[in-house]
């Protein structure tokens, strides 16, 4: 009789322990749970814990939704969405398509901005905002990005596109002589990359989850973080480059092609620790960095300084109320008007724009059709 009741202890034992399948998902809600209490109380602390924000938006699964990243992302980007420019350009009833109201977000940030010139690729960032953001927000935020962030991008030349792509090189060097090596043989260069960075990915992956988990993480960090990540991606395919012709075409060719099923969550640790690895401080004293000054990387100290001083929400809100009349005065832009100039600008960018903000179109109708309605 009691020999029959070890066995039944034992099966009784093993049912109360959930399988492991069951043990993780419990674990990724408790971790997801912490996370959003963790980033609640960052966002109503005053000021906002803007260093807890980027810890969130760099760990693990990211900002994990579109809407926590409308109340992240304009604290990462120091934006006062109490204090938003009004709709830029052409009025709402004018407006029948996505890119219509794409390119009228970037002729607002160039018209703002004289010293900024648009680049193939800089559509890839604003479509991206303007469907996580909405059209003001998504404004705010790109202007924001395009004199910090992306500032040496938008020279008249390419000269500090060049400078910020002669950063990934040295990275290598330090990491595997033996692949850096190869690559200069090949004489394959680093223009295979050059998509990756203007773009943060968004032109070259094709998982509308996986770019906003990159943006995510570039929003955090510092402006060169995208190189640090074009490193650790030529890194983890080192075996592939190596089995390659030692070649320029055929190096090139590989790693122009980004795998859309690589391990983003390890490569993004990964790049984080290439950067405190090797700051980009100690980069720049090799020769083809010497001699050229970013305006990204010079401004930077001084922009995240300024997001530690934000107010919350709730601070800015009572703010708008008191003062509304002074945030009306405040819009960046009057009605937009039919100067031959921006026309001819509105019809240039349409041209390169037109199968791009297509597709983003449909991939988005896939994710967010909800909010896409909202737009139209």
């Amino acid at each position: 009789m009691s020999g029959g009741g070890g066995p039944r202890q034992r099966g009784g034992g093993s049912a109360e322990r959930p399988p492991p399948g069951r043990r993780r998902e419990e674990l990724l809600g408790s971790k997801r749970k912490q996370k959003l209490l963790l980033i609640h109380q960052a966002l109503t602390s005053d000021p906002v814990a803007v260093e807890t924000l980027r810890g969130a938006a760099v760990s693990e699964g990211g900002l994990l939704t579109d809407e926590i990243r409308r109340k992240v992302w304009p604290k990462l980007l120091s934006v006062n969405v109490y204090n938003l420019p009004s709709k830029p350009g052409m009025r709402a009833e004018q407006r029948q398509v996505l890119q219509e109201q794409l390119i009228d977000l970037i002729l607002h940030i160039l018209r703002a901005h004289p010293e900024l010139h648009y680049y193939q690729g800089y559509h890839d960032i604003a479509v991206t905002l303007l469907l996580v953001a909405g059209e003001r927000m998504g404004s705010a935020l790109l202007e924001k990005l395009s004199t910090h962030h992306l500032r040496d991008f938008m020279d008249p030349t390419m000269d500090s596109t060049k400078h910020i792509l002669n950063y990934l090189m040295p990275i290598l060097q330090r990491e595997s002589l033996r692949l850096h090596d190869f690559m200069l043989r090949a004489e394959v260069g680093t223009i295979f990359a050059l998509s990756w960075l203007i773009t943060w990915y968004g032109h070259v992956l094709t998982s509308f989850p996986h770019i906003l988990r990159l943006y995510d993480f570039f929003l955090a960090s510092h402006p060169l973080m995208p190189v640090y990540f074009a490193a650790v991606i030529v890194l983890h395919r080192e075996e592939e480059v190596l089995a390659c012709d030692c070649d320029m075409p055929s190096v090139h060719q590989l790693l122009s092609q980004i795998p859309q099923n690589l391990p983003y969550e390890s490569l993004i640790s990964r790049a984080l620790r290439l950067f405190q690895r090797h700051p980009h401080a100690e980069l720049a004293k090799q020769a083809a960095l010497q001699h050229h000054k970013s305006i990204s990387i010079g401004s930077f100290t001084a922009f995240q300084l300024a997001t530690s001083h934000q107010r919350p929400d709730t601070v800015l809100r009572r703010q708008q109320q008191q003062d509304s009349a002074h945030a009306e005065a405040t819009a960046l832009l009057p009605t937009a008007g039919h100067s031959p100039l921006v026309k001819a600008a509105v019809w240039g960018i349409s041209a390169t724009l037109g199968a791009a903000a297509l597709a983003v179109t449909q991939t988005a109708l896939e994710w967010a059709p909800e909010f896409l309605l909202q737009l139209f």
